[in-house]
């Protein structure tokens, strides 16, 4: 067994797309339509989706915001440089919710951003080995 995706439902596909390939370095990999029943995904990930867990953009037509809930905490990437990342997703216009920096009572370095339709993303800084 392995994990395939993580599924987001967004209020704008076009705009996540875009954000998840300029601001965080994806590519699409995949897109569909089913016009029956009113819906498009599009599959981003850094590798190809036969070797790799991807994230599946959900777009249900018509729908532009969705109530976040409690339950989702966030997606997570590794990153060679959580400062140089950082200050790369803020040029590009992406809204940083905690700076970079040791993560509390350890020394892992993290930051977050948000996306367009706010889901949190956690940065994490690369280990040497």
């Amino acid at each position: 067994m392995r994990i395939l995706h993580t599924m987001l439902r967004v209020g704008d596909l076009e705009r996540s797309i875009s954000f998840y390939q300029d601001v965080l370095g994806m590519r699409l990999l995949k897109r569909s339509e089913n016009e029956q029943y009113q819906y498009t995904l599009a599959f981003l990930g850094y590798d190809d989706i036969a070797h790799s867990t991807v994230l599946e953009l959900t777009y249900n037509w018509g729908v532009t915001d969705y109530d976040l809930g409690e339950a989702f905490g966030h997606i997570a990437i590794e990153v060679d440089n959580v400062y140089r990342a950082c200050e790369k997703i803020k040029t590009l216009g992406g809204v940083i919710t905690r700076e970079p920096g040791p993560v509390k009572g350890g020394t892992t370095e993290i930051a977050f951003v948000k996306d367009p339709d706010g889901y949190a993303i956690e940065l994490i800084q690369a280990k040497e080995d």
